[in-house]
């Protein structure tokens, strides 16, 4: 017996892809044709939001201090990190009513991926980092577009970020993958 999801209204960053603009993204192009040719048609697409918990993050390296915003997904953290220069306003933000939306778990993750985030910009530039994070209560979530396609009965999903305009690679993917089969 399959339970319904609650219809629920969230906040969520404002998406910078219409709907038509998303299925448009999925089609066209040399990698459309590839994968109509490998995956078959695009069949549907639907527009899924991620929660995900803001925190004002103060680093401090080499006794200089930096005060950043960033967001994590609230589910695994496997997501990429979002990073803001402010605090999300309400003109960035817009409610919306959804049954879409992976359910949210408590995780400690955000200083460990800082952490590493600070070492790819360069791991002899660090010296004495201390990372303090704060979480900020606010209910955001991320609008993200899945295409789906296929032949037969296996799908096969291609994510859009709906806020960078930009496609997501395997990790959000199999994060969605394992969502859906959930």
């Amino acid at each position: 017996m399959a339970v319904e999801a609650a219809v629920q209204t969230i906040r969520t960053l404002r998406p910078n892809v219409t709907r038509a603009e998303a299925v448009a993204g999925f089609q066209r192009g040399w990698g459309g044709f590839l994968r109509r040719a490998r995956w078959g048609a695009l069949r549907s697409i639907s527009e899924v939001y991620v929660p995900f918990r803001l925190y004002r993050v103060e680093i401090v390296n080499d006794t200089i201090p930096r005060i950043s915003w960033f967001a994590l997904d609230a589910v695994n953290g496997s997501l990429d990190l979002y990073q803001f220069e402010h605090k999300p306003g309400e003109t960035e933000l817009m409610r919306v009513e959804t049954r879409n939306r992976p359910q949210a778990r408590a995780l400690r993750l955000l200083q460990d991926r800082i952490r590493r985030l600070i070492f790819q910009t360069g791991f002899f530039r660090v010296r004495n980092l201390q990372i303090r994070a704060e979480l900020i209560p606010l209910d955001l979530h991320v609008p993200y577009w899945i295409g789906f396609y296929g032949r037969g009965e296996t799908p096969r999903l291609r994510v859009m970020d709906a806020v960078r305009r930009c496609f997501e690679g395997a990790k959000a993917r199999a994060f969605f993958e394992s969502w859906l089969a959930s």
